[in-house]
């Protein structure tokens, strides 16, 4: 069975662990270098702020990860969040990922965010460090491209492109919902749910 339930700072070491062969053999992160744990557990603190942090354990080990972010700083942004979704290897194509998105999605539409939007990397020739599955991935989800950069990353002695993909989550009103933070809505409730 498969629980997805809110990270908390301590699984900073086992997110960490999934997330860098990510860093060291792929171009699907832009970054060269792991984090430090510390640099890793200071993001999480960050996004966990205000937005949700999900993560998936199978048998009480986590197996994935997926949160929302800040679109952009700026106050006119605050309806858009960034999504991000991190899998362990082989916990990869078997659904998870579209659970844990789904779950994410749920957080956010209750908190009156409006517009997802997937910042990927992207590739016209696939090889060992990209394909582009994460794109196929999100467009599965109901994703739409809306941008390319052309060439914008360097890594592996290659050239990357990077694509924006976005999803509405509801309508656009005018004026908009207040935006509520993530733990607003939970309250002080530790939701906790099982797929």
């Amino acid at each position: 069975m498969i629980e997805i339930c809110q990270a908390e700072l301590e699984d900073a070491k086992e997110l960490l662990a999934i997330y860098a062969p990510y860093v060291e053999e792929t171009a699907i992160t832009f970054e060269y270098e792991v984090p430090s744990l510390d640099d890793f557990r200071e993001r999480m603190r960050e996004i966990m702020r205000f937005y949700p942090y999900l993560v998936a354990k199978r048998d009480g080990a986590i197996i994935g990860y997926a949160y929302a972010s800040a679109f952009h700083e700026r106050a006119a942004y605050q309806w858009s969040a960034e999504v991000t979704i991190y899998l362990a290897k082989a916990a990869r194509g078997q659904g998870l990922g579209r659970k844990l998105y789904q779950e994410l999605e749920t957080y956010l539409k209750q908190m009156g965010v409006l517009n997802l939007n997937a910042c990927i990397a992207s590739t016209s020739k696939e090889d060992a460090h990209l394909t582009n599955a994460s794109q196929k991935f999100h467009e599965a989800l109901g994703y739409h491209l809306v941008g390319c950069f052309h060439k914008t990353g360097y890594k592996f002695e290659r050239w990357y492109d990077m694509i924006w993909m976005e999803k509405a989550l509801g309508e656009h009103t005018t004026p908009p919902k207040a935006l509520r933070s993530f733990h607003e809505i939970l309250g002080e409730e530790n939701d906790f749910r099982r797929l």
